[in-house]
């Protein structure tokens, strides 16, 4: 897990090209999505963690995007209830 504050643009734009950076979270609410997410967006950046892998995030306590990642979502929120 990256934190955004901790790292560069520039060097998050070149992980992301790399595919070293997969996938965005918010550290405060533990959801992670896909990059080009709205909802992600609007984060504020001191909240905002990057992934290189699912596994990854999920590992760190993060749970699907009921937005971007809609289907991961509900499979999470059936399996919690």
């Amino acid at each position: 897990m990256i934190k955004h504050p901790e790292i560069s643009d520039c060097e998050l734009r070149t992980r992301i090209r790399r595919k070293e950076i997969r996938l965005g979270g918010n550290s405060k609410l533990k959801i992670y999505g896909v990059l080009g997410c709205t909802s992600g967006k609007r984060m504020k950046r001191e909240n905002r963690v990057f992934f290189p892998s699912e596994r990854e995030a999920i590992k760190n306590g993060f749970r699907p995007c009921g937005h971007c990642l809609k289907e991961k979502y509900l499979k999470w929120k059936n399996e919690t209830i």
